[in-house]
């Protein structure tokens, strides 16, 4: 089956030609979802598979300490078809992260991922913005590279931070769009079309996402995939928004790959002036 036909069959399975490829592990799609924020778990299993997202990212803190929403949360997602990314948030400092980072891979294993090292990096002091302490997230990750973790960084939209993680070993690089859960659409488009031009790693666009038509334009700047959680969980009907976002995504990256045209400062007509009818 050709990329074209997988696309028109809606079969994510086949669409090999164009895989997003993290640590080596490939996804057909390149949504990620969250599942923080849900009125219900039940909702948020719907949610996650009419998305058809493949990555799921999990608050490990909030898992382990059963906090509201989260109470059996990891026991009620099938595993065996969705990739668990366990994240470190509520972590303020990097040894805080190194820790739950660790309880994240456990956590995996014993929901049957043994071979899950994946971990979204997030360190985050501030509690008015929520914006990524850079220094602290960079020490977090030299040290759980040097562990064996697959590492997934939230960071601002930094280019010299990002090229740093990069050259530290890790897989991906996460800048936020605008603040998390602000669904303030993509702010920092400048530093985040440097940071995808210079990376050589998938670049994933993390937080500020509130509409389909902002998962659509980070993927058509060329970002790898987008993370999307409030913009589902808190919409109107989560269950239409999140098979908007899944279209979306997949819209965006095929207009990414198609090429836009040139942008002219001048009309041009779409069909040719010659051999036209004129008045004698």
């Amino acid at each position: 089956m050709t990329f074209l036909q997988s696309i028109n069959n809606n079969d994510h399975s086949n669409s090999s030609s164009d895989e997003l490829i993290i640590a080596n592990r490939k996804f057909s799609s390149r949504l990620m979802t969250g599942t923080g924020k849900y009125p219900s778990i039940s909702l948020m299993k719907e949610c996650i598979e009419a998305s058809q997202c493949q990555i799921v990212t999990v608050a490990v803190r909030r898992v382990q300490s059963e906090a509201p929403g989260h109470k059996g949360l990891a026991e009620s997602i099938d595993w065996t078809k969705i990739w668990m990314l366990p994240n470190t948030a509520g972590c303020k400092t990097s040894d805080e992260a190194v820790r739950v980072a660790r309880l994240g891979r456990e956590m995996a294993k014993l929901l049957g991922q043994e071979n899950n090292n994946f971990v979204k990096l997030e360190v985050i002091p501030d509690p008015k913005y929520l914006l990524p302490d850079p220094i602290e997230t960079l020490n977090a990750a030299i040290q759980l590279v040097k562990e064996g973790f697959a590492v997934l960084p939230y960071i601002n939209a930094d280019p010299i931070l990002a090229k740093r993680l990069e050259e530290v070993g890790c897989v991906t690089l996460m800048p936020l769009g605008s603040p998390i859960g602000s669904g303030q659409g993509i702010r920092n488009q400048a530093n985040i079309s440097i940071i995808i031009a210079e990376a050589n790693i998938p670049v994933i666009i993390d937080a500020g996402i509130g509409s389909p038509s902002d998962a659509s334009q980070a993927m058509e700047m060329g970002a790898d995939a987008v993370l999307v959680n409030s913009a589902i969980a808190l919409s109107q009907n989560p269950l239409y928004m999140a098979k908007a976002m899944g279209l979306a995504t997949r819209a965006g990256r095929l207009a990414y790959l198609g090429g836009r045209m040139p942008i002219k400062h001048y009309a041009e007509a779409s069909s040719p002036l010659t051999h036209t009818i004129t008045s004698t």
